[in-house]
């Protein structure tokens, strides 16, 4: 469904800032510059990709105000004049695109990376804040401290200033970094004037604003990140934060960025994945609006056209903030703009690039687009000799391979043994909220077509056709099977695999189950399958994981895992970890941990869910002249990042 965005494509103006539409690019730490802090040639691309795409403001991903105090490792600096001219080159090229842009300024705080890289304490408004990565608790800064800091604000605006910014954006949201930390109740424990009260709270920010005004002039337009609502106990209230944005707007705030949730207690709200609400916090930014006579702008979950032209046309924030969807599909406000929006790739909210690969130290990239961080590298371009190909396999790594081959200009024929595309993708949208990873492959299928490729279903990839079609490369992307390790025991009558549940070939009944693998198949399918047994129609399932490590669910996103841990919980899954199946019994299992085997017994059915493996019999055919290329699951067994990844390098490598 289309229709006319003519709210979303309105003109705003935020302070002194004229924005050619209402859609902005949330900050979004990417590692993209260099280790000292300064601008690279890769981040300006990455940027400008979104500028060309129609965006109309791009808020910068956090710059760090004190160069002591890292926020990620390869920050983004605003702590000295050295980086203006780096940063002049990244704004006029954003300029030059038609889009503001503004720096989220920062102090990392309790966050900072200090003691990894410099071997000293971060700090913020109490003792004992500990970092979620490093461990380490923060230290209490003194009165003397804090006008200094107040003081690298001041100057990083002035920096902004002559780089070329539109203004720039203070981060005070989620209880998080330091402003943020200041001005939450849940981090604040001062007794000084600092704290102790709501007023105390509220005055670091404050003093901050003031220097920023002083130092960079009042026709500098401030923005300011807030929480809507805080949401754990202790934490603030809309009400509350109604309260604090008008006094903050009195004080020369010239427009607000409404997030909610805090780190990292609820920090699936910050970061919102597969299967939350979309738009989730429109209502409390409306409430915000009401109370404050500057725009307000609203981010969390906003990937569709329509419900960012509604959030405006309606009222309750007067411009979108679009992150990991302009990751996704940096032409996202251009195709929207255009009415296609078949055309936009989808955002799906799964974490996996965008902040799972640096979780592991890999890079920010995206499933659905590895030309992130590698626009210039991963442009389509023409191939100099048109090739016939031949795909085995419409699964997500086929169909992008399809995709690019077939905008290259080859002459591209995919062949899906299934009666649809998606291959394992497919089972992975089963689960409760994963729906949403059907728009992947819709996406991918309906993208091929459109480039030229032949998709055709109910066919088999044989030697036979191979021979019959004479391609000059065959790609098989033939993807994996449900493993069946050989455990003693686990191909008894009352085991089967993640694979046969969630494909509808076995049907499990009410009673107990035991699931043998707890990464992100097993825990979603115990959620799937789990009930209480409250509503007495449906009955109780009790369901019992056990996995092999410490932790289940480890190969997930932290947000996403966190989200899914609390359904598991609610659901009463008994979780077993550290735990190695030595043998599977008729009724359950023996397992051994820390050298002592245990039973676990009573159990009505025992389900696999312990990875796949390749299928890959086409890798090798003798007497075929052309070449051979194997991609994802076929090659390896891993997640659809890498799928898509090897998909798109071959399409492009023809």
């Amino acid at each position: 469904m289309t229709t006319q965005l003519s709210t979303l494509f309105s003109p705003l103006t935020i302070g002194t800032m004229k924005i050619r539409n209402r859609i902005a690019m949330a900050p979004m730490a990417t590692d993209f510059a260099e280790g000292d802090g300064t601008v690279t040639q890769r981040l300006i691309d990455y940027y400008e990709a979104r500028a060309r795409g129609g965006v109309g403001l791009i808020i910068l991903e956090v710059c760090t105000v004190d160069g002591m105090s890292p926020y990620i490792p390869r920050t983004l600096g605003l702590w000295d004049d050295s980086f203006v001219p780096g940063l002049k080159r990244l704004t006029d090229a954003l300029h030059a695109r038609g889009a503001r842009v503004i720096p989220q300024v920062a102090h990392p705080g309790p966050e900072s990376l200090a003691p990894l890289f410099n071997g000293t304490e971060a700090v913020g408004p109490s003792a004992g804040i500990v970092n979620n990565l490093t461990r380490m608790k923060c230290r209490e800064l003194d009165r003397d401290e804090l006008a200094a800091v107040i003081g690298q604000f001041a100057a990083a605006a002035r920096r902004s200033r002559e780089a070329g910014f539109d203004g720039l954006e203070l981060h005070a949201a989620h209880s998080y970094m330091l402003a943020g930390s200041f001005l939450s109740a849940l981090r604040n424990r001062r007794t000084d004037a600092y704290g102790g009260g709501l007023s105390g709270r509220l005055r670091f920010p404050l003093e901050v604003i003031g220097a920023i005004k002083k130092e960079a002039g009042d026709d500098f337009p401030i923005t300011m990140r807030l929480s809507a609502e805080e949401q754990v106990p202790g934490g603030r209230s809309i009400q509350e934060t109604c309260y604090i944005a008008s006094v903050f707007a009195e004080a020369g705030v010239s427009g607000f960025h409404v997030s909610s949730g805090v780190y990292p207690d609820l920090s699936w709200r910050v970061i919102p994945p597969t299967g939350t609400p979309f738009c989730l916090n429109a209502r409390s930014a409306a409430e915000i609006r009401k109370a404050v006579d500057v725009p307000v702008m609203v981010v969390g979950r906003i990937v569709d056209p329509g419900m960012a032209d509604d959030i405006v046309r309606r009222g309750d924030a007067d411009m979108v903030v679009v992150g990991r969807a302009l990751l996704a599909d940096p032409e996202w406000p251009a195709k929207a703009k255009a009415g296609a929006w078949d055309d936009i790739a989808p955002c799906i909210g799964c974490g996996l690039g965008c902040v799972r690969n640096r979780e592991v130290g890999g890079d920010m990239t995206c499933i659905v687009n590895p030309a992130v961080g590698r626009e210039k590298e991963m442009e389509i371009r023409s191939a100099v000799k048109k090739k016939r190909v031949m795909i085995a396999g419409g699964g997500p790594a086929g169909l992008e391979a399809a995709r690019v081959a077939a905008l290259a200009g080859h002459e591209v024929a995919l062949y899906e043994k299934n009666d649809r595309t998606g291959g394992q993708f497919n089972l992975a949208a089963v689960p409760p909220a994963k729906q949403e990873l059907c728009k992947i492959t819709q996406y991918l299928t309906r993208q091929a077509g459109k480039a030229g490729a032949k998709i055709v279903l109910g066919a088999e990839v044989t030697p036979g056709l191979v021979a019959g079609e004479k391609p000059d490369v065959l790609v098989v992307a033939t993807g994996g099977r449900a493993r069946r390790p050989g455990i003693p025991g686990a191909d008894g009558e009352e085991v089967c695999t993640a694979h046969d549940v969630l494909s509808g070939a076995v049907d499990i009944a009410p009673g107990k189950v035991l699931v043998v693998g707890g990464g992100m198949v097993g825990c979603e399918l115990a959620s799937f399958l789990a009930n209480t047994g409250d509503n007495i129609t449906i009955g109780r399932t009790e369901v019992t994981i056990v996995e092999m490590t410490e932790y289940v669910g480890a190969d997930m996103f932290s947000e996403g895992r966190e989200l899914l841990m609390e359904k598991l919980r609610h659901k009463e899954v008994r979780i077993v970890t550290s735990a190695t199946v030595k043998k599977i019994t008729p009724d359950g299992a023996v397992i051994e941990r820390a050298g002592i085997q245990e039973v676990i017994g009573g159990m009505d059915r025992v389900i696999l869910a312990m990875g796949t493996e390749s299928v890959k019999a086409l890798a090798e055919m003798p007497g075929f002249g052309g070449e051979i290329v194997v991609i994802g699951d076929a090659l390896q067994p891993r997640q659809v990042l890498e799928a898509i990844r090897e998909g798109a390098e071959v399409g492009r490598s023809l």
